[in-house]
C-alpha cells in the first residue's frame, strides 16, 4: 500500500515541478535569459523518466519488499522533500529543470544555496538511491545512481561554466 502511495506522490510533485520550471522559464526568456546545456537535457529527461519505469517494474516483477529499515529510509526521503522544496523556494523565478541563465543577474545565495552551490543535485541524488532502497529495488537504485553520476559530470561543468561567463557567479563562490 504505501509503494503505490509514494510512487503517485512523487510522480505527481515532479509534474507539478515541470510546471513550475516551465512558468519560470517562460518568465526569464521574457527578461532575456538563454538556456545552455540543451543538448544534454532530453537524455537526463529520459533517465528520469525510465527511473520510474524501473523502480516500477523492479518492484512488481521481482516482487521486492518493504526494506527492513524503511523508517530510517523514509525519514531520509521525507528531509529530501522538504530540502528539494527549500531549494526551490530559495531560487524563486530562477528554479528550473533546465540550465535557464539570465544575463547579469545576481545569482542566489540564500537557504541552502550559501553553503553549497548545487544542493538540489546533491538531493536529487540521495533521492535516486533512498527511494529504490525503501522498496528493496537494489538493481534501480545501484543503476540510476551510477547514471545520474555521469549525468552531473555532464550537466555541473555546461552550468558553471554558462554561470561563470554571464552572471557574477564566479565572484559569488569564489571560483575560477
Amino acid at each position: 500500500m504505501l509503494f503505490p502511495l509514494i510512487l503517485s506522490a512523487v510522480i505527481l510533485q515532479r509534474l507539478v515541478e515541470l510546471l513550475i520550471a516551465k512558468r519560470n522559464e517562460k518568465w526569464m526568456r521574457s527578461q532575456g535569459a538563454f538556456e545552455a546545456g540543451a543538448a544534454h537535457y532530453p537524455v537526463m529527461v529520459a533517465m528520469h523518466a525510465t527511473f520510474f519505469i524501473s523502480f516500477l517494474l523492479e518492484v512488481i516483477v521481482f516482487k521486492r519488499d518493504l526494506s527492513p529499515f524503511w523508517m530510517v529510509l523514509f525519514g531520509i526521503f521525507l528531509l529530501t522533500q522538504a530540502a528539494r522544496i527549500w531549494c526551490l523556494l530559495s531560487l524563486g523565478k530562477f528554479w528550473n529543470t533546465k540550465i535557464i541563465i539570465l544575463p547579469g543577474a545576481t545569482v542566489v545565495r540564500k537557504g541552502p544555496y550559501q553553503w553549497l552551490r548545487h544542493p538540489n543535485y546533491v538531493i536529487v541524488t540521495i533521492e535516486l538511491l533512498v527511494l529504490p532502497l525503501l522498496f528493496g529495488a537494489y538493481l534501480t537504485a545501484i543503476l540510476y545512481t551510477l547514471l545520474n553520476i555521469w549525468m552531473l559530470s555532464v550537466r555541473i561543468p555546461a552550468e558553471e561554466k554558462a554561470l561563470k561567463d554571464a552572471t557574477n557567479y564566479r565572484e559569488t563562490f569564489l571560483v575560477k
